[in-house]
């Protein structure tokens, strides 16, 4: 129901926000930057109390949103389900998003990008791998698709396959196979790269396999 703003009071625990009093009674909480232009004495209709909840809403979902896109970039997935947790609507959740891709915080492509290129920093994966840990995280088919063009699948696995073959020196011919496919191929490479890469002679061999072939 409006009214008449009786009263605009800071929060106690929050500095950066007001309580708006409205006809004597709590109306809502406010933003500051919000509730610069309301004075007491002002009349706010029950429209004028609706908008200023979505808007402080949006305001309160953006610095969420902003905190969470400090460790490391996200999806536009990522976010929307991050504020839907934390009990958002999805019309206030679909304006921080807006809001941020327009200034670049939010931005799928190269969100796919940056994620692939960590994972060949420091994890190499397969194609496969890839795609799916990319369709996790909300991204669309044709970016992901579009990101993975210039991806050297053959240069990662064996980066991949010479860390784990030195790991497994200790073991039987047999067992290094079996164990060193099994590595790749939770990976998610290629089978068939799998197959040409545990045979190549640039990785390392057990011990026991370079005596045999001597």
């Amino acid at each position: 129901m409006g009214g008449e703003i009786t009263a605009i009071e800071p929060q106690k625990h929050d500095s950066n926000r007001v309580n708006v009093f409205v006809e004597g009674a709590f109306a809502l909480g406010l933003a500051i930057d919000l509730a610069v232009d309301l004075k007491v004495g002002m009349h706010l209709s029950t429209a004028d109390i609706a908008e200023l909840e979505i808007a402080d809403g949006v305001e309160r979902a953006k610095e969420r949103a902003l905190s969470y896109l400090t460790h490391r970039p996200r999806s536009k997935a990522e976010v929307r389900q991050y504020l839907k947790e934390r009990d958002f609507s999805e019309a206030v959740a679909d304006e921080v998003i807006t809001r941020l891709e327009r200034v670049g915080l939010v931005d799928d492509v190269d969100f796919a990008r940056f994620w692939i290129e960590n994972r060949v920093k420091f994890r190499p994966r397969g194609r496969r791998m890839l795609r799916y840990e990319l369709y996790q995280k909300g991204i669309a088919d044709e970016i992901i698709e579009d990101a993975l063009t210039d991806y050297d699948e053959t240069a990662a696995i064996k980066r991949v396959a010479e860390k784990h073959a030195r790991r497994l020196q200790h073991c039987d011919p047999e067992t290094f196979r079996r164990r060193l496919y099994g590595r790749l191929a939770r990976r998610g490479f290629d089978y068939a790269l799998i197959r040409d890469v545990i045979e190549s002679p640039e990785i390392p061999r057990p011990n026991s396999e370079q005596s045999e072939e001597v």
